[in-house]
């Protein structure tokens, strides 16, 4: 499991820079001359034969905004809709499906371009209130429950383990919803053409379902919801946390590297709700030593390489969602992750809590 940690080749953009890197973020336009090293490799005379027919220098661009490799399915999936509707490939669901292309196809779409901010921080750009920076948004669907799906990452330089769903107004939880975005947009096509009477919206749902089946059978991407790499990759899981989608860190043979809560996740709920809930001050001064009490077990484990501890109660206190843990939380999380290699992870949690809003996360809105 060791494995995990160490990025290998992934941790390199087609530029040959690293992308998890701190420092100032490069404009997304200047990805570096990863064109160049392509015609070197003659990697574009062979593309792939599965390989999406989209222009290297978006591609590029795509994943230069955001600092993150993003999957072969991302780009399948954007020329699939631009066959339903060419001319707005990212609202090709919105009618019939209820599901819009966001995030990263913004920059597909060029929508970046006509922001008013030239300064845009991709990685808030349709982050969700409970979203933690493993969780990369790429369809948004009902509003009024804030329902989205995005790519989750355990390790910022490599590619996602699968894509999950949240609804941010009902709470903190991700579901595994498949492991590639052609089987997470089949599995809510599935519910849809259940609850769907009317005949003709049924047909039209029907209509597309078939042709995403086919196309991603062609493709050769698995529809399940569950499949094997997504099964080992739950074997690696050390603790579910609040959010339910898991969290994953090296642990050597030695049962080095995650220590476990000395609380349950039901207990530290209490402990939070006390806090949230108390009355006075003076109050919550006096429900947040539980918590005190545990800053100081962190450290410890944290001194004898145990970094899963500080993570784990970082992230659930992020889960919480509460503005009183927020400061705890800004201590715990970009410790972990820069222990943890994941800077990037560690630079999301930073803007997402200095900027954590419950609306408007399109950040390239006029």
């Amino acid at each position: 499991m060791r494995g995990l940690g160490s990025g290998g080749e992934g941790g390199r953009d087609a530029g040959g820079a690293s992308m998890t890197g701190g420092g100032k973020r490069r404009p997304c336009a200047a990805a570096g001359p990863a064109g160049e090293q392509c015609e070197k490799n003659g990697d574009v005379k062979k593309r792939k034969s599965n390989q999406a027919d989209i222009p290297d220098n978006l591609r590029q661009e795509a994943e230069a905004c955001y600092r993150l490799r993003l999957p072969e399915d991302f780009y399948q999936f954007w020329k699939f809709c631009e066959e339903l509707d060419p001319e707005k490939p990212s609202d090709a669901l919105v009618s019939s499906v209820g599901l819009m292309l966001v995030g990263p196809y913004d920059i597909l779409a060029g929508k970046h371009k006509k922001a008013k901010s030239t300064d845009v921080d991709f990685n808030l750009h349709w982050r969700f209130f409970y979203d933690p920076p493993e969780f990369q948004t790429i369809l948004v669907g009902d509003s009024k429950t804030q329902y989205h799906m995005g790519y989750f990452r355990d390790v910022p330089d490599e590619l996602p383990v699968w894509v999950g769903a949240n609804e941010a107004k009902k709470g903190c939880m991700i579901s595994q919803v498949g492991d590639n975005v052609f089987a997470a947009v089949k599995s809510f096509l599935s519910k849809k053409l259940k609850e769907v009477t009317d005949k003709k919206k049924n047909a039209v749902l029907k209509d597309i379902d078939e042709k995403l089946t086919r196309t991603a059978k062609e493709l050769g991407y698995s529809l399940e919801q569950k499949t094997m790499k997504m099964k080992q990759r739950d074997k690696k899981v050390v603790t579910k946390a609040f959010h339910g989608a898991g969290l994953v860190v090296p642990v050597d043979k030695n049962d080095v590297g995650y220590r476990e809560l000395p609380e349950t996740n039901a207990n530290l709920k209490k402990i939070c709700k006390a806090i949230v809930d108390a009355p006075t001050d003076d109050e919550r001064l006096k429900a947040f030593a539980p918590i005190q009490e545990m800053l100081t077990f962190v450290q410890f484990a944290n001194d004898e390489c145990d970094y899963g501890m500080g993570y784990e109660l970082g992230m659930d206190l992020f889960c919480y969602g509460s503005h009183y843990f927020h400061k705890t939380v800004g201590q715990l999380l970009p410790l972990a992750y820069s222990l943890l290699k994941r800077s990037l992870f560690a630079e999301i949690i930073q803007s997402h809590l200095a900027s954590r809003r419950e609306e408007e996360v399109d950040r390239l809105a006029p």
